[in-house]
């Protein structure tokens, strides 16, 4: 996987430079914290993933949060336009990331022309959305016949085991492998690779060494703490800091018990 990692990405170390990231909700991933890193790179390592999918094109990002992976995205699309509902965000991304075009915008209603894009994005969004047939009929319209469009969103099965109801609150529906696939069907897309994100063997040898779950000792920590305030062990913290995208692996096996789920889906 090649280094995609923009320059502007740089280490947040100061109160000053985290305050600049945004305020942490506990939802919003940003980089360059430390105690944000695991969720960071686990997102990079999507977006680096389907970064071929938008070489020279023009690309709609439906949901930019922070606005790093814009930033991705523009190191090889033709044009980025990023679109998030929230002013103090578009104002983040405007100010540290120019090579974005970027604009305020409810995802129910994309603010572009019929087939006006080469490709939407759509990165650890659809989850959040409370018609997503409808916004997923918005992108077909925004796309133009094989236009693309890119999909990950959290694999309910492992995130939400057993359970229709997220537990995270910030969720409304999370997906299934089989239900992300009929959803895109219905909405007018062929499917072109349903992929799933797993802990490739850096990560799964951090799992080893905390009782089996990486994630589950990074939930003791900060469960029941106001975001940003729990107090991590050094020897965790040092880990969850040292992780890389390459860290996590991307293929079609095992789809089940992924962790996240990645779609490539092409406007019938």
């Amino acid at each position: 996987m090649p280094d995609v990692t923009p320059a502007r990405v740089a280490e947040v170390t100061t109160p000053a430079t985290r305050a600049e990231a945004l305020h942490l909700t506990g939802e919003r991933t940003v980089p360059g914290i430390a105690e944000e890193n695991y969720w960071f790179r686990r997102h990079e390592a999507a977006y680096a993933a389907l970064l071929p999918h938008c070489a020279d094109a023009t690309v709609l990002e439906a949901g930019c949060g922070e606005g790093y992976g814009g930033s991705l995205l523009a190191t090889t699309a033709r044009r980025v336009l990023a679109l998030d509902y929230d002013v103090p965000t578009t104002e983040h991304v405007a100010r540290r990331y120019p090579e974005v075009a970027v604009a305020r915008a409810n995802l129910a209603f994309l603010p572009v022309r019929d087939g006006a894009v080469d490709v939407v994005a759509n990165f650890q969004v659809i989850e959040h959305l409370w018609d997503q047939a409808g916004f997923l009929a918005e992108c077909r319209r925004v796309l133009p016949e094989n236009g693309k469009l890119l999909v990950t969103t959290p694999n309910r099965l492992t995130f939400t085991p057993d359970s229709d109801t997220p537990l995270n609150p910030f969720h409304t529906r999370e997906l299934a492998p089989s239900e992300l696939a009929a959803l895109l069907t219905d909405a007018g897309f062929d499917v072109e690779t349903l992929h799933g994100l797993h802990h490739g063997e850096a990560v799964r040898a951090l799992d080893e060494r905390y009782g089996g779950s990486i994630i589950d000792a990074q939930l003791d920590v900060v469960m029941g703490e106001l975001p940003g305030q729990a107090v991590w062990p050094e020897a965790l913290l040092a880990d969850v800091a040292a992780i890389e995208a390459t860290g996590f692996d991307i293929h079609g096996d095992d789809l089940d018990t992924s962790l996240d789920l990645i779609a490539v889906a092409v406007r019938r």
